[in-house]
């Protein structure tokens, strides 16, 4: 069976796929059926002794394997589907000064400025009453139908820019007049729903501007979503090429939602979701708790999201001994204070993955005098036991509406993740 490799013209129609959480799990999914993985509902039993490959949907997350035998250990690729944006607010029609708007909130910690003066589409999911059920729509909408104008800078104190104020100054223009347009009727009318049936929805924008390689040389990948769809689409295809010659361990992959809001959900890395899969996985294809338990004391998970590359405009904010450089190769991500996970055990599976892939691996700390961000990492290790390694590409402009990276390192980094997921001997523990 085919299995594609990774590509940075091939991450831009990834990241152009999917405006959403929801449309990174739908475009992961089609790409495994089309690898022949079969998806699993979570609501039912498995078969007992089902070894093969398969997925879990479980809204705006998933996760992936390719079975083995029952005792064989798990090495685990995380990674996150959100990222920060602009969202629609449950009451979003309002009027100010003669123009209809869209009553918008900051998801995540949004740089709220590179939100601005950019032409927004719409993108989610809608939940629907049919009868005495509920479905559920996905919606896209790509078209320039929101935008949060700039104040003009002859209007600003200093001029020198505004503080935005994320109740009053994000809110979309979409039309003028004083009376508020429906924007629910209007998402019925594109979706062909009855506005009276909608029940619920996640919604939000996404910038249209589609994603190219850019520089002198098209050396660069300038993207919306690269954090953290750059590790989705790096990781699932190390998936793929991990699944197509099993080895000693089961690859596993795992999307979560919700890593920018702290994970704290249903279905983010603080949820049962990961845990409860790979149990279910041992129980199918034969095992009980304990072979699950040993199972898991002989994995390994690399947490993979956005690492800092070293700003050539800012580079006094960067700890000045640990320069990250963009096609410099994947980067370890280490804290002494287990913001990211990393520790020596998983910083030797790593390392020893991105000798085998043939990559270098750059080694990244945050300055001591900074407050540094944090992943899946801490967590996924804390709920599973399992070691983990945090681990990421370079990228500049992280969590603007618009962010860069090499284009050498999306190849780099899903060689190295492949590399991880099928290793050539696994170390007892």
């Amino acid at each position: 069976m085919p299995v594609t490799t990774a590509t940075a013209s091939g991450l831009c129609a990834f990241v152009d796929a999917s405006p959403s959480p929801f449309h990174v799990v739908e475009t992961v999914a089609t790409e495994l059926r089309s690898q022949g993985f079969q998806e699993l509902p979570e609501a039912r039993p498995w078969t007992t002794g089902a070894v093969g490959r398969f997925f879990v949907v479980r809204g705006g997350s998933l996760v992936a394997w390719a079975g083995s035998a029952e005792s064989s250990p798990f090495r685990v690729v995380g990674a996150h589907t959100d990222s920060p944006n602009l969202r629609v607010k449950q009451h979003p029609d309002l009027t100010s000064a003669g123009w209809q708007l869209v009553g918008l909130e900051p998801y995540g910690g949004a740089w709220l400025n590179s939100w601005l003066d950019r032409e927004l589409g719409i993108s989610g999911r809608i939940t629907v009453r049919e009868g005495n059920t509920v479905s559920e729509k996905l919606i896209r909408i790509d078209e320039p139908l929101l935008r949060v104008p700039q104040l003009a800078i002859h209007l600003s104190e200093d001029r020198r820019g505004v503080s935005l104020d994320p109740q009053r100054h994000v809110n979309a223009v979409w039309g003028v007049g004083s009376e508020p347009a429906s924007f629910l009727h209007y998402l019925a009318e594109r979706a062909d729903f009855d506005p009276r049936d909608a029940l619920g929805w996640e919604l939000m924008t996404h910038d249209l501007t589609p994603s190219r390689l850019v520089g002198r040389d098209l050396d660069l990948v300038s993207a919306p979503r690269l954090d953290n769809q750059g590790t989705c689409y790096a990781g699932l295809h190390a998936f793929l090429a991990a699944a197509a010659e099993p080895g000693a361990a089961t690859p596993v992959l795992v999307m979560f939602d919700h890593e920018e809001v702290g994970s704290q959900s249903d279905r983010g890395a603080q949820s049962d979701l990961l845990p409860a899969i790979l149990e279910r996985i041992v129980l199918a294809r034969g095992g009980g708790r304990s072979e699950y338990l040993a199972a898991l004391a002989g994995s390994v998970v690399a947490s993979g999201d956005m690492a800092h590359a070293t700003h050539p405009n800012y580079a006094e904010r960067h700890e000045p001994s640990h320069r990250i450089e963009i096609n410099g190769g994947p980067v370890l991500k280490v804290n002494q204070n287990l913001r990211y996970a990393t520790d020596a055990v998983g910083t030797g599976a790593f390392a020893l993955a991105c000798a085998q892939a043939g990559v270098p691996m750059q080694r990244y700390v945050h300055r001591a005098d900074l407050s540094c961000g944090s992943t899946i990492g801490p967590m996924t290790a804390a709920r599973t036991g399992m070691p983990t390694v945090d681990v990421g590409a370079p990228q500049l402009a992280m969590h603007s509406a618009r962010e860069l990276m090499g284009a050498a390192d999306v190849v780099a980094y899903s060689a190295a993740l492949a590399a991880f997921l099928a290793p050539v001997e696994i170390a007892a523990r």
